[in-house]
């Protein structure tokens, strides 16, 4: 590294949080989250509207992979805490509201998402024309977890019966996305001479569920559920090994990184979770998720869509939009919950946030996304991210929040049942 690269990657990474931080407060200030501000940062630095010499200059080739890098990192940190965060006790005893509601979540976006591929396939699908249609699928398929919790943080929704729904069901739809995204990844990275190396999958994660997780177990334990210096560095240690061998066999290095925090002991561990997320979390959060989102936003460009690309974002978005409020709404229903939280539910199934990026990013990487409909993709992951706060200001005002119905979620076994 010269001394001109090294002094670009230290004022990209100044700039970087800087201007991350106040967009993300702008965002905040307007009731978004404020990944909507720190994604919106890397767009606007983008070609969108500066162009690529404002973007070249500022960002130079030669420091660009280095940035990658670093925003590969802050993926496989981000992933680890999503599987941190993923409380087994949430998918236990949710009742079949919770599965069905997460269930229709995935498969009706699912569906609309493969049929609306087809349509795109001739003017965007690159080589894997299968991957492309299951890869579009899955991504109208994904609600933002983390995001969604924030949501429901922010609008002290997090304890209500309906925002425990929302949780349970986006816990559960998480896990089916995922395990959907594993599959079209295999099947895209498939083609090479080392495909045989998929085959370690299953062997890999017996290893982790029976084997690591005990011994981590024992680790904490012996730190008295505390985080000391041994235990961070075997969470470090171990969310990026995880990372590297689901790359290493063929899947991406996100799978392994997540698998990792999923294994991590949730049983009386509330204290030590909170200190991972709040070591690790700050660091990745200050610094590495921006790093992501800028890379995001240098790859999006909407400056020449022209009125073809305006329109094929018009179904996306009616698609990504449609699958999931639909599907949510009338699987609620279908339980006799009322029409407005029924509608409330929805619109919280809908947000995307970063776990969408994430899984964009993934598929350009892939080269399953041409640089256009990945573009049009991450503004979807925007917009309907964005439309949850109003939406939800509109569907569940202040004023009515106290007259919330009980939704008994874990009694939930027919839809006969009066709610």
């Amino acid at each position: 590294m010269t001394t001109n690269q090294l002094f670009a990657l230290f004022c990209d990474l100044a700039l970087i949080i800087v201007l991350a931080r106040i967009l993300g407060a702008v965002a905040q200030r307007f009731s978004q989250p404020a990944v909507i501000g720190e994604v919106l940062a890397g767009i606007l630095l983008g070609p969108t509207f500066l162009g690529h010499s404002v973007p070249d200059f500022l960002f130079p080739p030669g420091v660009r992979p280095m940035l990658t890098a670093l925003a590969d990192v802050g993926m496989a940190v981000f992933m680890f805490i999503v599987g941190l965060e993923l409380d087994r006790k949430i998918l236990r005893g949710t009742g079949r509201l919770a599965v069905t509601v997460a269930v229709s979540c995935i498969l009706l976006p699912f569906g609309l998402g493969t049929l609306l591929a087809l349509m795109l396939a001739d003017d965007h699908a690159q080589g894997h024309r299968l991957g492309f249609v299951l890869f579009m699928g899955t991504a109208m398929s994904v609600t933002a977890f983390p995001v969604l919790a924030r949501i429901l943080t922010d609008r002290k929704m997090q304890h209500t019966p309906i925002g425990g729904l929302a949780l349970a069901c986006a816990a559960i739809g998480d896990v089916l996305a995922w395990c959907m995204l594993a599959a079209v990844v295999a099947l895209v990275s498939g083609g090479g001479g080392d495909q045989w190396l998929l085959l370690l999958l299953v062997p890999y994660a017996g290893l982790m569920v029976w084997v690591v997780r005990p011994l981590l177990r024992r680790l904490v334990a012996a730190g008295g559920s505390r985080l000391t210096p041994a235990v961070l560095t075997v969470v470090l240690a171990g969310l990026l090994v995880s990372g590297a061998v689901t790359e290493r066999i063929g899947l991406h290095f996100i799978f392994g990184a997540f698998l990792f925090g999923v294994v991590m002991p949730k049983e009386s561990t509330e204290r030590l979770r909170a200190d991972i997320i709040d070591r690790i979390g700050d660091v990745s959060g200050q610094l590495l998720q921006p790093v992501f989102f800028i890379i995001v936003g240098l790859k999006v460009d909407l400056s020449d869509l022209g009125g073809s690309g305006w329109l094929d974002f018009a179904f996306i978005l009616l698609v990504a939009v449609t699958g999931k409020f639909v599907g949510a709404f009338l699987s609620a229903r279908a339980f006799r919950v009322t029409a407005r939280q029924s509608a409330v539910l929805a619109t919280l199934m809908n947000t995307r946030g970063l776990t969408e990026l994430i899984i964009l990013t993934a598929g350009l990487q892939l080269g399953v996304l041409d640089e256009r409909l990945y573009s049009l993709m991450v503004v979807m992951a925007v917009v309907t991210t964005a439309m949850a706060g109003p939406l939800l200001a509109v569907l569940r005002p202040r004023a009515l929040a106290d007259q919330d119905p009980v939704i008994p979620v874990r009694d939930a076994r027919s839809p006969a049942t009066k709610r």
